[in-house]
């Protein structure tokens, strides 16, 4: 009997613990959800200058009376030591609850990613438990402010959809590298490769030019006319060492996730001269069948990289009406044609990288380390001041698939007659 009177208020009193677990509870229209946040540097030592893009999640809502009359977004700039307190300095003119649990994206402009101090805020991240790892990270020509500014998409109201689909469809056809800001830690801290983030920007080259080919396309090149989006998102800016050293172009780009095996295998269309009418073009869909074969040799100081890059190759164009379907001699010409072409792109790329980044983008440390037993063994070799000097041979294996849905074409001359 006594015992069933000790149990009992220990029960109550457990339950009554239980209840009172949503004291603290907030509704989604008490908070202010914060889809990017943009920084920039500013004039004063330690201080940042912070711009939020702030998504309203029950703007063109059907569920709220046929529509909210909300705006989709608000946008507000102010200078902070960290993008940390500014969660509550925010709260001086925003009513509602800071608050990153959505955080999609941050931008950072080209200036601010140039300075070498910027790792020091960037860093920021890892303390914000709100802060997911999965985190993008863009580069911006111009200052990040006006970029969240100027960037107005036509067709997506809701700016939460319009980088969702923009980052996923821009990653799927190579324009902008698939990366994260875990991947821009990891990297970073390994000390060995170079890390490659997307690059965007809303102003247009005065000096663009019209042909829009991939070896010259970036943020800002592309030469677009018309009522849309000014906001371009192409090619992607390099770190070393956590702090941003250069920009490559959408070709530059593609070939950096081809040959690096810890990236998803991409698929994308490129155009390339056409080697049997000058003047013209041929469209050519490229997918990679299999991660490239890297092998490292690391037994001496210079290291010694051999590279076989296994592509599928469907020739989607034929403007010279060759009918390649049916010409086994054209088909093996043309297929050497662009062998040559993607090893000389290659090794182009390569050479800049040995010469003006000091660094690769590749992933290539990946297997130099496993020739490696210790931690401390891998570190002395110190890959990244072994690979300006390193001995690299590239080969690219190319299969055909289809040449188009119809692959035979009438010759020019008899359409003509």
């Amino acid at each position: 009997m006594i015992k069933q009177i000790t149990i009992k208020p220990i029960l109550i009193f457990t339950t009554l613990l239980i209840l009172t677990g949503c004291w603290d509870q907030e509704e989604i229209d008490q908070r202010a959800y914060v889809l990017g946040i943009g920084l920039d540097k500013t004039s004063y030592k330690g201080i940042i200058k912070v711009t939020y893009l702030i998504s309203n999640p029950e703007a063109g809502s059907t569920q709220v009376g046929g529509g909210s009359q909300e705006p989709t977004h608000e946008t507000i700039t102010f200078n902070a030591p960290d993008f940390i307190r500014s969660q509550n300095i925010a709260n001086a003119v925003i009513a509602k609850t800071i608050t990153y649990d959505i955080l999609d994206f941050f931008v950072v402009s080209e200036d601010f990613a140039k300075d070498k101090d910027f790792i020091r805020w960037i860093y920021d991240a890892t303390k914000d438990r709100d802060i997911r790892r999965d985190t993008r990270l863009i580069i911006t020509k111009e200052m990040a402010n006006k970029f969240i500014e100027n960037n107005k998409p036509k067709l997506e109201t809701r700016r939460h959809e319009y980088f969702e689909i923009m980052f996923k469809d821009s990653i799927k056809i190579g324009l902008i590298p698939d990366s994260t800001i875990h991947n821009f830690f990891r990297i970073t801290e390994a000390d060995a490769d170079l890390f490659i983030t997307a690059y965007a920007t809303t102003e247009q080259d005065e000096d663009t030019a019209e042909l829009n080919s991939d070896p010259e396309l970036i943020a800002g090149k592309l030469k677009v006319t018309g009522n849309t989006n000014p906001a371009q998102f192409l090619g992607s800016a390099i770190f070393k060492e956590g702090r941003m050293i250069g920009t490559l172009s959408v070709e530059e780009t593609r070939i950096a996730e081809l040959m690096n095996t810890a990236m998803e295998m991409p698929s994308f269309l490129e155009s390339f001269p056409d080697p049997f009418m000058e003047g013209y073009w041929i469209t050519a869909r490229y997918t990679q069948i299999n991660d490239p074969e890297i092998k490292v040799d690391v037994t001496q100081k210079t290291p010694k990289i051999r590279v076989n890059l296994p592509l599928l190759v469907e020739v989607l164009t034929d403007h010279s009406m060759v009918n390649y379907a049916n010409n086994k001699d054209k088909r093996d010409e043309l297929k050497e044609h662009m062998k040559k072409r993607i090893q000389e792109r290659i090794a182009a790329l390569v050479k800049r990288t040995q010469e003006e980044f000091l660094g690769q983008p590749f992933g290539f440390s990946l297997a130099a380390r496993k020739h490696f037993l210790t931690i401390p063994q891998w570190e002395k070799y110190d890959w990244m001041k072994s690979y300006p000097d390193a001995v690299i041979e590239i080969s690219v294996d190319i299969t055909y698939g289809e040449f188009g849905r119809q692959s035979e074409l009438p010759s020019y001359q008899r359409v003509r007659d």
